[in-house]
């Protein structure tokens, strides 16, 4: 905590140098790392993500007009809009998701001030590890404060994502914006995407760590695979609820199920399917192992995902594959997998924390070896929702 109120303090400093007066608060909202669930929750199936102590932290004041000005300490900067006409930008795309939390509160009938806000983050860009839904989340937070009212957490989350759905244009699901706004430290959230129930996991508060490698691989491919992927699925369903009306979702079929119905199915239609229905299984076997304290039973699941993405949804890649099979050859890595849409991005490794150095440094030689490309490594805890940092003891 007090590293990060440190950092709260330095960015309400910077504010005063751009907008000539302190900030009312600073307010933070986190990344997150998917520990496992992968490709499920447009299946209305299990997630298990975990907000990360890398951010997106908003200074900010309320102005008493109708305008919002905006810097990116990132990109060094400015922009302004005016609450009363928000269009989406063309060019600078980071302000279009505080635009869209702007517009969506409005459309929710909240009235909104205008506000100066200092933008800065510590979430990688374009690593999977969902800086768009931290930015939303920090946003959406600094204009309630501004504004003079308060959402509760899932009602923020539900605010972030039809921002980014309706004005951004990314048709997301709800895991990214719930565990920025709902994460706990030490402790991943288990989340039923179907009916948003959610229920904090413990993870060990000692003797692991989380390691998030960058591939440093830029995500090819996700819009054009992702959309095909989710095509898949649904295809599945049509075939599955000749024999079972009741069937909605992947997440209604069991794997005998599907089998079943297999000479009804093309041979890649049925492997999207059984990674969806086998990583829902997962995700619930993963629940019951860290609750009881089995870790080593929670990495090999982890294992198991990541053969099950790379084999049966084939959303891998040889970068990734190189990044998990280096990581899986050390003795101190419980399980490894890789994290997100896919086609690059990250892994997450879950390794002996007195071995975080080493698993550094030779994951990343082996990673090299294979690939010709530099790993980026992050060591991470779980960590809190979003929320007001400074000033001390203002929530």
């Amino acid at each position: 905590m007090t590293q990060q109120r440190g950092t709260a303090e330095t960015l309400a400093m910077t504010f005063e140098e751009r907008f000539e007066g302190a900030p009312d608060v600073v307010v933070r909202a986190p990344g997150r790392v998917n520990l496992i669930g992968e490709h499920t929750d447009y299946n209305d199936g299990y997630v298990l993500p975990a907000a990360i102590d890398y951010d997106v932290t908003i200074a900010c004041r309320a102005r008493s007009d109708r305008t919002v000005r905006l810097y990116s300490a990132l990109f060094g900067e400015r922009a302004s809009f005016r609450l009363d006409r928000i269009g989406k930008a063309r060019t600078q795309g980071w302000t279009n998701y505080v635009r869209g939390i702007a517009a969506i509160l409005q459309a929710s009938g909240h009235a909104l001030a205008g506000m100066d806000a200092l933008i800065a983050g510590t979430v990688p860009l374009s690593s999977g590890l969902s800086s768009s839904a931290a930015l939303e989340t920090a946003a959406c937070l600094a204009f309630e404060i501004s504004s003079g009212f308060r959402l509760g957490p899932v009602e923020r989350a539900l605010v972030a994502q039809r921002a980014e759905r309706e004005f951004v244009g990314v048709q997301c699901g709800i895991m990214d914006q719930f565990i920025a706004c709902l994460g706990r430290a030490d402790h991943a959230l288990f989340i039923d995407t179907r009916s948003l129930a959610y229920e904090p996991t413990p993870l060990p508060e000692q003797g692991v760590a989380l390691i998030i490698g960058n591939t440093n691989k830029q995500r090819g491919l996700v819009d054009s695979e992702y959309n095909t992927r989710r095509a898949e699925c649904e295809e599945a369903v049509r075939v599955l609820q000749l024999a079972n009306p009741n069937v909605q979702a992947l997440r209604d079929v069991s794997l005998s199920e599907l089998d079943a119905a297999r000479y009804r199915l093309s041979e890649r239609t049925y492997r999207r399917a059984r990674h969806v229905i086998t990583e829902n299984d997962r995700v619930l076997a993963s629940v019951r192992a860290l609750r009881e304290g089995r870790i080593a039973e929670f990495g090999r699941w982890m294992n198991d995902s990541h053969d099950s993405l790379r084999d049966d949804y084939e959303v891998s890649c040889a970068e990734l594959d190189a990044m998990v099979e280096a990581a899986r050859g050390l003795p101190e890595t419980f399980g490894s997998r890789m994290t997100g849409a896919g086609f690059g991005g990250c892994t997450v490794s879950l390794v002996a924390s007195d071995a975080v150095p080493r698993f550094m440094e030779r994951v990343g030689e082996a990673y090299k070896a294979a690939t010709g490309r530099t790993a980026t490594f992050y060591a991470c805890r779980a960590a809190d929702g979003a929320k007001v940092v400074w000033p001390a003891g203002r929530e």
